[in-house]
């Protein structure tokens, strides 16, 4: 059995919760627009079935209780993070003929890739899902791997309901004839958020 009442809640504060993906999302409906931003989502989600995945096949418990591999998507997360706010400050500091070419020519693919790779090599999402979803149910009763996995597709959708939240303020934000002053200030601040976090999750020991 399911306690819906009690994970419904539950998940809605954790997707709400600005995290790398979500402020991701919003700059990604500034810069380029809802369209590329709800793709970008769709990159997110993947990651999420995959991680989901491993929670439901029990792999999520052995790799968050691997202090090795933990480490390893760590690292390899930290080096994303810190790769993405380098790359949103060297577009903040570019002319703004230069910067506005920039943010108009990036394929859909490059933004799915870019969630994607960021929910993926989050070990905090791994464990999230590896202590979040089992509380809600009876994992020692008969098809406890199918509730598990009916609340993972729950949190699927509410993380797609919040993103859409994150890009219609993202899409307010960069309504018709955003100046490109505003696009760097955005960029700016995306990188140095980026930058923090990677800084954050360096020091983390994940415990």
């Amino acid at each position: 059995m399911i306690d819906w009442v009690g994970f419904i809640p539950a998940a809605l504060l954790v997707s709400l919760i600005p995290g790398a993906n979500q402020l991701l999302g919003l700059s990604n409906a500034v810069r380029h627009g809802p369209l590329r931003a709800l793709a970008g989502v769709g990159g997110r989600l993947a990651a999420f079935v995959v991680l989901i995945g491993l929670v439901v096949a029990g792999l999520g418990a052995i790799l968050a209780a691997s202090a090795t591999a933990l480490e390893v998507i760590k690292w390899v997360g930290v080096i994303y993070l810190a790769w993405l706010g380098i790359t949103s400050l060297h577009g903040a500091m570019r002319a703004e003929a230069q910067h506005a070419e920039a943010t108009t020519q990036h394929g859909t693919w490059p933004i799915v890739a870019h969630e994607f790779a960021v929910a993926i090599s989050n070990p905090k999402a791994l464990l999230l899902f590896a202590a979040l979803l089992p509380q809600f149910t009876d994992t020692t009763a008969p098809g406890a791997d199918l509730n598990i996995a009916l609340l993972g597709a729950a949190y699927l959708l509410i993380e797609l309901l919040v993103g859409l939240l994150y890009i219609a303020a993202g899409r307010r934000i960069g309504a018709t004839g955003i100046p490109a002053r505003t696009q760097r200030r955005v960029a700016l601040g995306t990188g140095v958020t980026f930058l923090g976090m990677s800084a954050l999750l360096a020091v983390d020991d994940l415990a």
